[in-house]
């Protein structure tokens, strides 16, 4: 069975779908706490901290969504929660194959105004346009002497950021010659400049589909 995974304490507490995510975050970490659930709808009441009334709401739950994620139209509108700095950027990449064509974006949270949007590029995935995102948010915002919390729903993305260190399997061919110097630039930016910008997890199962999102996975 799947397990879905809350980070209570860690280095970004949140909701991760896979063991090596989940090791990313607690490995390491002073006083970590972390809890596996069976289902998506028991993890995000125990992220919301309803832990005791999990159990004995999980089965009528799970009636409802047949074991699956609730429907689009049941998920929250991210503009209503508390949590959720309005003031942010949301960044996502769409990539059609893997590897395959690839673009990616940012938005405003609190006007949804798409604030860049590049590719596409062919050969691609979707990891190292999500990692490309967050970089070119954070060159965006000091060129325009702005700072605003980034949200992405790629650990993977934040991780490389992170580390200032890109693994990937892909090959370079003549097709993603431009994309594989993007990447080095990348690298290049983050090594030569600081920032105290918050990257943030945006956390899919609470809120609903990250803004920036390409609505593209059911075509």
């Amino acid at each position: 069975m799947k397990k879905f995974y809350v980070v209570f304490k860690g280095r970004q507490p949140g909701i991760y779908e896979n063991i090596e995510d989940l090791l990313e975050q607690v490995e390491g970490f002073p006083g970590a706490e972390f809890k596996g659930y069976n289902s998506p709808e028991a993890a995000a009441m125990a992220m919301r901290g309803d832990r005791q009334s999990e159990t004995r709401e999980l089965g009528e739950l799970l009636a409802r969504s047949g074991g699956v994620s609730l429907p689009a139209a049941g998920k929250p509108d991210y503009m209503t929660i508390p949590e959720i700095d309005l003031n942010g950027w949301a960044v996502d990449a769409s990539c059609m194959g893997n590897p395959g064509t690839m673009e990616y974006r940012g938005v405003e949270l609190m006007t949804g105004r798409e604030l860049f949007r590049v590719g596409p590029f062919k050969k691609a995935t979707n990891n190292i346009g999500e990692f490309l995102a967050i970089v070119h948010a954070l060159a965006l915002m000091e060129k325009m002497g702005e700072n605003h919390t980034i949200y992405s729903d790629s650990v993977t993305g934040m991780s490389w950021v992170r580390k200032k260190q890109i693994r990937t399997q892909l090959t370079p061919t003549d097709e993603n010659r431009e994309l594989f110097e993007m990447m080095q630039r990348g690298l290049a930016w983050l090594n030569t400049h600081s920032f105290r910008t918050k990257i943030l997890k945006w956390q899919t199962e609470l809120w609903g589909e990250i803004p920036a999102d390409f609505d593209r996975k059911h075509r």
